[in-house]
């Protein structure tokens, strides 16, 4: 228990540790195909629910707010007794994440970003994820999710041609739960979709010590990689990000490469701490 929320917490292999943060609608679930790579490649795979979804409480006073989050976020990796670590980010975990980086920069030894974004404070959600925004139409199309039409929506957004009909299942299992979705919901109003906020994480991300890198799945028609790719790597002082097989849920389709990136920036990481 980390706070008031409880939640679940999956860690596999040996190794420096690397944790793994996930965003909507999603849960640690996205990752169980990364973290036996992670391990392969002689490193801990670690990921965890965020409260109000996957496993973990759905609390009715909780911070759902991107703030909320990433405060829980730093006393869960904290409370699970990790220190330093090699930080992952997806989805909303992507602002949170960058959160985190803000509350404990010197915890951090790299960074890899998956179809994210950074400039908060001119998002648009995408048209498929608008609606849960929305008092009422949110919850009515949140039903939706108990149809196959979950199924056509996952295969059309998230996801090409690695996961089973029985696994993109799942997922709506593990969103709608004792609450049916409800904290979701909350999730989804309460982004922090600020300038504020906006430049504070950019801030974190210009003043960072560690090396980074953005891997993108190349047919994500949600977060398209023209638009959101080279922005992330203009802060990060990138040339270049990774390109690989995937639509929004790249963890599906290329979990390998992705462990591989991860593994090869961890070792740049340690050559770098080694030569201070």
């Amino acid at each position: 228990m980390v706070g008031s929320a409880h939640s679940r917490i999956w860690r596999q292999g040996r190794g420096e540790p690397v944790v793994c943060m996930h965003g909507v609608p999603t849960s640690g679930f996205l990752y169980r195909k990364v973290l036996p790579e992670l391990a392969a490649n002689g490193l801990e795979g670690i990921t965890f629910d965020l409260p109000g979804l996957g496993f973990a409480d759905r609390l009715t006073d909780f911070d759902y707010s991107w703030s909320g989050l990433s405060k829980w976020s730093v006393d869960a990796i904290t409370a699970a007794g990790i220190k330093d670590f090699h930080l992952v980010v997806h989805d909303i975990g992507g602002p949170i994440g960058f959160d985190v980086i803000r509350r404990i920069p010197d915890r951090i030894r790299s960074l890899t970003v998956l179809n994210t974004m950074l400039h908060v404070a001119s998002f648009h959600r995408p048209l498929v994820m608008e609606p849960f925004a929305h008092r009422g139409i949110g919850w009515l199309w949140l039903q939706s999710l108990r149809t196959p039409l979950l199924i056509v929506l996952m295969r059309m957004i998230g996801v090409c041609d690695t996961p089973t009909n029985e696994e993109l299942t799942a997922y709506g299992a593990l969103l709608l739960r004792e609450d049916g979705g409800a904290a979701f919901l909350k999730i989804m109003r309460s982004f922090e979709r600020t300038h504020e906020y906006e430049a504070r994480i950019i801030n974190a991300l210009e003043k960072k010590k560690f090396p980074a890198q953005v891997i993108w799945g190349t047919q994500d028609p949600a977060l398209r990689m023209q638009d959101y790719a080279p922005k992330i790597c203009r802060v990060l002082r990138l040339p270049a990000w990774h390109q690989v097989k995937g639509k929004h849920f790249l963890q599906e389709d290329s979990p390998k490469r992705i462990a591989e990136q991860v593994a090869e920036l961890a070792t740049k990481g340690a050559s770098e701490d080694g030569a201070r």
